[in-house]
């Protein structure tokens, strides 16, 4: 419909709503580093002191040390506090990699059954690194270890086990295990960092969607507030302007007392109007019909296009619902997209059992397509894709359906079974919308 939107790439959205990347503080690169340089110090310790393996330990050291001492240079001349560009971000994360294939390729290479932790810095980069980065990063992690797997120095072994030699057929499978763990586990993280992003984008357009009606509400009532207190002021102004008028005898003087006394009256005719809007503190219009509740959400399409009818049956005594934003913003936005796919007619349907309450949009138009009827309700979903034009953001279903489950229902986007035409079904239960007596 007319909100949806297939484009899984966050550039091709609204740029004010999609999370930017490469945003890590440079204290967080650092106490990660930290976290790593302890973690190593004490397993290339352990194993040589401990568990008698000899290892060679300067090297290791030195390659500890390295990373120490640039955490320290870093710490020492810039704010850690700022955010890292995605330079800076992929450059510390490169030497990561390069600094953990170094420290295995002296304890062994592939054969090192700690081989895969240099695995680590690619998942970090992926959660913080754009698509370009984070795939040079693997590129560059790959190749490492593939040097790795070539030019090892001899896995360290105890004195009491003897030397061990494993085939070059077995050394080859743990590089391939290895580069696989690499390219699943970048891949994974991507995805689910994605999908994170987007949903956390879909969702900051829905607290903005909320923002706004809450803002309107406030106006509405501000403004009653505001003709109420104006009221008295106003007709003091009227009556003494009409007193001077009276007392004044240069004509000049009197036109301009009869002035006062028509702008004030006009004045009070605008707050009258004011403050006879209705505002959300009104009780009486907080109460609504669910034939009104429909009404409500489809008089500003009515005329844009298809003919809209609306049906309400159910059983027993209709229910009286309180007013709900919400509700008439997700009911509004089905109904715009039916129309701008319907041929002649959008059909709304309500119907309510004692517990819950259904509202059905109907259209006559083409239906969803099968290849994303699934994936209806989720963010950057269209069905305009092959139409000319940007389109939208995909959000405005997302938003709906967001709303709708925020009042404890459901939507299910279906197609009309043996004819043409979409079908969107809201399930509500009636205890969250239904006021009470």
């Amino acid at each position: 419909m007319a909100f949806f939107h297939t484009d899984a790439d966050e550039n091709s959205a609204d740029p004010s709503l999609v999370p930017m990347f490469g945003r890590v503080r440079l204290r967080t690169l650092i106490v990660l580093r930290w976290l790593a340089v302890a973690g190593q110090t004490i397993t290339v310790l352990g194993v040589h002191f401990v568990l008698g393996f000899d290892l060679p330990l300067a090297f290791c050291l030195m390659a500890i040390t390295a990373s120490a001492a640039l955490n320290l240079a870093i710490a020492f001349s810039q704010s850690v506090q700022r955010f890292a560009s995605e330079g800076e971000s992929f450059a510390q994360l490169a030497y990561d990699v390069l600094q953990v294939i170094v420290l295995v390729a002296l304890t062994g290479g592939t054969a090192n059954p700690f081989a895969f932790v240099i695995a680590a810095p690619v998942l970090i980069g992926v959660a913080a690194l754009p698509v370009r980065w984070w795939m040079t990063l693997v590129a560059l992690t790959i190749a490492g270890s593939l040097a790795m797997s070539v030019w090892p120095m001899p896995l360290p072994w105890n004195d009491w086990a003897g030397p061990i030699s494993l085939p070059p057929l077995y050394q080859a499978g743990l590089w391939l295990a290895l580069v696989i763990t690499i390219a699943f586990t970048a891949v994974y993280a991507w995805r689910v960092g994605s999908e994170a992003r987007r949903m956390g984008a879909a969702l900051a357009a829905t607290q903005s969607v909320l923002a706004r009606e809450q803002r309107l509400s406030a106006l509405g009532a501000l403004s009653a507030a505001a003709a109420h207190e104006l009221g008295t002021p106003l007709a003091t102004i009227q009556l003494t302007a009409k007193e001077m008028a009276r007392a004044l005898t240069d004509p000049e003087l009197q036109e301009d007392a009869a002035l006062l006394v028509s702008q004030a009256e006009r004045c009070r005719d605008i707050l009258k109007r004011l403050s006879q809007a209705p505002s959300d503190t009104d009780q009486m219009h907080d109460r609504i019909a669910v034939a009104d509740l429909l009404d409500e959400a489809a008089a500003p399409l009515k005329g844009l296009g298809a003919d809209i009818a609306i049906t309400v049956t159910g059983e027993g005594p209709a229910p009286v619902l309180r007013r709900s934003p919400e509700l008439i913003y997700a009911l509004g936005n089905f109904v715009e997209n039916a129309i701008d796919f319907a041929r002649a007619s959008v059909n709304l349907e309500a119907g309510w059992t004692a517990e819950t309450l259904t509202v059905s949009v109907l259209d006559d138009g083409p239906g969803f397509p099968l290849d994303i009827l699934a994936k209806l309700g989720e963010p950057y979903i269209t069905t305009r894709r092959h139409e000319p034009g940007p389109g939208g953001l995909g959000l405005g279903v997302f938003i709906a359906t967001t709303l709708v489950e925020r009042l404890g229902g459901k939507v299910e986007f279906e197609n009309r079974p043996g004819r043409s035409g979409a079908l969107v079904r809201m399930t509500l239960p009636r205890k969250r919308l239904e006021l009470k007596a």
